[in-house]
């Protein structure tokens, strides 16, 4: 029976192992072969270095003595493709979370694919063998990325880049360059370029005809380098936000400015505290103190908080974010992850962990490292407190996907939120993980599929809303309220977006069960001012906090009337597993601790 063989990339000669080309046939020979790791580490390492050379490491079920011919083409360029093709069939045959390959034979798919790249008239045909090899997986995420797709990817995923700091696009009558926005502090800005400035060259190269993303990457560099360009400025006014009437014959103001590229910070999010709403009359004054420290009052402002991708700086500036809503007394919070289509998983690992306490599992995952009727639980790597315990509402749409619906599940499944949206999001339940290749694209190859933690399947299916609202109308140009994906607020789109969330129906819809939560949270902690000191009565209001959430008049009169005579057994709320019920261990915390504590004191814990 013929032996099967698994190719395992390795960017380096190695004794014992090589691939090479004679006038025509590659030629692979085989030894042992590393780990997974061991071979991402130094697909990167390789990625970052200056040899070409290749080596490939056949599967122990091969003899050492057998060799695998393969056709080489002899255009540089073919056997280029040729080159990428067999890395790409490596890295799938190592990484991919289906060992059976959609029921392809994997070897066989490398001699059909190789064959067709070599017949190849043109190298574009070589390179689309690639593809066509990766779409026999049956899997849409595992596909090969092209140099210029993957430097865009890079800027997303990292939260920064080496350039100039301005955000460019074409104006779409004339199709003019025009500057949107330049980064706060960054080079553009130090230099007095604005929006509305019309980019006509750069380094001396007309602008016309440029796309945006053409012109984006001829300023980016390293750092330290300089690019020159050329800009006309015409008015005053924004693109894109109302303004001033332009003036009948405008003035051109041409201005050439040298910049020196830097390492440049792009932010995903946009924060904002919202008006408080108004709370049903009767409800109590007061909120338990927050982790500050800070006293809060019910009527505090609704933090909002839009991520618009999962960048490796988006949980750090997520954190200083909730701080500042918490510093300026927010009562509750909206964390918008619509139309985000996700990013980094571990930044939504980091995230997650700002809202939960302790160590909770965010996503359970299976893949080929796990038993085929087992997964592997994902936890928080540092337990510990959340940054805030007040009320939490997660928007979502169809749009809303991968990164997006693991943060949407752990807050869910924790009972740490409720989530709110216009229909079920995306549904893709899958992981990918990105190896380098040496001509500078990328392959992302689908490495294991996730669940939420109480294992609801993602893929193909998405999340199911608590509540539904309304969306609203989607701007033509893609751009929500001027905010684009992983990028800065371009200036006036702020308000632009702060007015438009008045008539936002979801935004509506979820302050409307902000509103209800609060109102919750703010009697229960005057019951819990109102009650003796003794530890019974925080097993008391920790009972009547359940029956409350029951949502029923005859529990809550029942349990109020149990609580004003001490009637209640002891529940213990560790056994619960329920971070939304445990808001009132947070209001209590004191009664277990101050045994001798005087009558009608008011509770003053971590919220």
């Amino acid at each position: 029976m013929k032996a099967k063989c698994r190719v395992s990339f390795v960017p380096f000669c190695c004794a014992g192992c090589a691939l090479w080309q004679s006038s025509r046939h590659v030629w692979l020979s085989t030894r042992d072969r590393p780990g997974l790791k061991e071979i991402a580490k130094r697909i990167a390492a390789a990625a970052l270095g200056t040899t070409t050379a290749l080596s490939l490491i056949l599967s122990p079920a091969f003899a050492a003595s057998e060799l695998v011919r393969l056709p080489a083409s002899t255009d540089p360029v073919i056997f280029a493709a040729q080159r990428t093709l067999v890395e790409a069939w490596t890295i799938v045959g190592q990484a991919f979370v289906d060992p059976r390959f959609n029921g392809h034979d994997w070897e066989g798919e490398l001699r059909e694919h190789m064959m067709a790249a070599f017949n190849a008239e043109e190298p574009e045909a070589a390179f689309g063998e690639i593809g066509r090899m990766l779409g026999e997986l049956g899997d849409p995420y595992t596909r090969r990325v092209p140099p210029e797709e993957y430097a865009a990817f890079r800027v997303s995923s990292e939260g920064e880049l080496q350039g100039v700091g301005m955000l460019i696009a074409n104006e779409p009558i004339n199709g003019h360059l025009l500057v949107l926005a330049p980064i706060k502090g960054g080079p553009a800005d130090r230099a007095g370029i604005l929006p509305g400035d019309e980019l006509t060259s750069i380094n001396g190269m007309s602008m016309e005809g440029w796309n945006g993303e053409k012109a984006a990457r001829l300023l980016r560099g390293k750092g330290g380098t300089e690019v020159h360009v050329r800009l006309a400025r015409r008015t005053g006014g924004i693109p894109g936000v109302p303004a001033r009437p332009d003036p009948p014959t405008p003035a051109v103001e041409y201005r050439e400015v040298s910049l020196r590229r830097e390492r440049v910070q792009l932010s995903p999010l946009f924060s904002a505290a919202l008006p408080a709403a108004n709370l049903p009359p009767g409800t109590g004054g007061v909120m338990p103190v927050g982790t500050d420290g800070r006293v809060r009052q019910p009527d505090g402002p609704v933090g909002y908080l839009r991520l618009t991708s999962f960048s490796s700086n988006a949980a750090s500036e997520m954190r200083d974010a909730i701080q500042e809503l918490e510093a300026a007394g927010a009562s509750s919070y909206i964390l918008d992850l619509r139309n985000n289509p996700g990013g980094l998983v571990r930044s939504s690992i980091d995230i997650a962990r700002l809202w939960l306490d302790g160590s909770p599992v965010v996503f359970n995952i299976s893949s080929r490292e796990v038993q085929p009727d087992e997964v592997q639980s994902q936890r928080v790597d540092l337990p510990g407190a959340a940054l805030t315990h007040r009320p939490l509402v997660v928007l979502v749409n169809a749009a809303s996907a991968s990164a997006s619906e693991i943060l949407t599940g752990a807050l869910h499944d924790n009972h740490r939120a409720l989530v709110v949206g216009d229909s079920h999001t995306y549904g893709k339940g899958k992981i990918q993980s990105v190896f380098e290749l040496q001509d500078g694209s990328a392959l992302f190859v689908t490495v294991a599929r996730y669940q939420t933690p109480n294992g609801t399947e993602i893929d193909r299916v998405g999340l199911a809303p608590d509540r539904s609202c309304a969306l609203p109308a989607l701007p033509t140009d893609g751009a929500d309220g001027g905010f684009r994906s992983g990028l800065p607020m371009v200036p006036g789109s702020e308000e632009a977006l702060l007015e438009s969330l008045a008539d936002d129906q979801c935004v509506v819809a979820a302050r409307e069960v902000l509103r209800e939560e609060v109102a919750m949270v703010a009697n229960a902690a005057r019951v819990a001012a109102d009650i003796v000191r003794p530890v019974s009565s925080y097993n008391a209001i920790c009972v009547w906090w359940f029956d409350i959430r029951c949502n029923t008049t005859t529990a809550r009169n029942n349990t109020e009337a149990k609580v004003a005579n001490q009637q209640i057994s002891i529940v213990d709320l560790r056994t619960t597993g329920s971070y939304k019920d445990a808001v009132l261990l947070m209001l209590c915390a004191d009664a277990v601790s101050m045994d001798s504590g005087s009558k009608g004191q008011r509770p003053s814990s971590p919220s």
